[in-house]
């Protein structure tokens, strides 16, 4: 309970650790610590590490040499966040994320129940977690899901038309009635929600058509995308 200071000396840094006793501070690199924990260094900057007894895992802070970023990353996932120094920005590089389309035409699909829409052509899938036509969250959070659905041939007689974002927790409609007075040449159903999914929920996209003919496509210039907020 004595206000005693100690210093530790290195080769190369005469401060290699101070603890400043009178004012509860310890210090790397520095005599005077202005925190409870003051880390100051150039080279001591460019990487610390919090690792397990044993050293087999950790995780890493570091600046980028020719960019200045803050960089955390993880043995086994590598870069993980980055803070860009210029500005603040953060970018996640394993966040969750996608963007798909159909590889072709859903040519005439059937009418008087649901039709599962088929997406083969991936923009990007971060994570891996589009397979089947299907997302799956790989953990527990809130998501936002974006749809743009477009019809070609859309049949006036038909009742109408719906589609829908089916996830595991609820379903989310969109709905038209095409009584334009004449077929459609197309139409585009535009559907963003922001909803909860748990770890291995799924996401999938359908289509309705109540009554009349079975002429409509889904068009291969369709796009359903989502990602991982919080």
């Amino acid at each position: 309970s004595k206000d005693l200071d100690f210093r530790v000396e290195s080769d190369g840094n005469a401060n290699m650790l101070v603890v400043d006793g009178g004012n509860n501070r310890v210090g790397i690199g520095t005599n005077s610590p202005a925190q409870v924990l003051d880390v100051q260094g150039t080279a001591l900057m460019e990487r610390s590490r919090l690792s397990t007894n044993d050293g087999t895992t950790y995780w890493d802070f570091r600046r980028d040499s020719s960019t200045g970023h803050l960089v955390i990353s993880d043995d086994g996932l590598g870069d993980v966040i980055t803070i860009s120094q210029t500005g603040g920005e953060v970018t996640m590089a394993k966040q969750p994320a996608f963007r798909v389309k159909p590889s072709s035409n859903q040519s005439n699909f059937a009418i008087d129940g649901w039709v599962d829409v088929a997406f083969g052509n991936e923009a990007f899938d971060v994570g891996d977690n589009f397979a089947s036509s299907t997302f799956t969250a790989p953990v527990t959070g809130k998501y936002q899901l974006n749809l743009q659905l477009r019809l070609n041939n859309v049949d006036s007689a038909a009742n109408f038309y719906q589609a829908r974002i089916n996830t595991s927790n609820q379903i989310f409609y969109t709905t038209i009635d095409p009584d334009f007075g004449q077929d459609a040449a197309y139409w585009t159903f535009i559907l963003s929600i922001f909803t909860d999914m748990d770890a291995s929920d799924t996401a999938t996209v359908g289509i309705f058509q109540s009554l009349g003919t079975s002429q409509t496509d889904v068009s291969n210039d369709s796009h359903f995308s989502g990602y991982l907020v919080a």
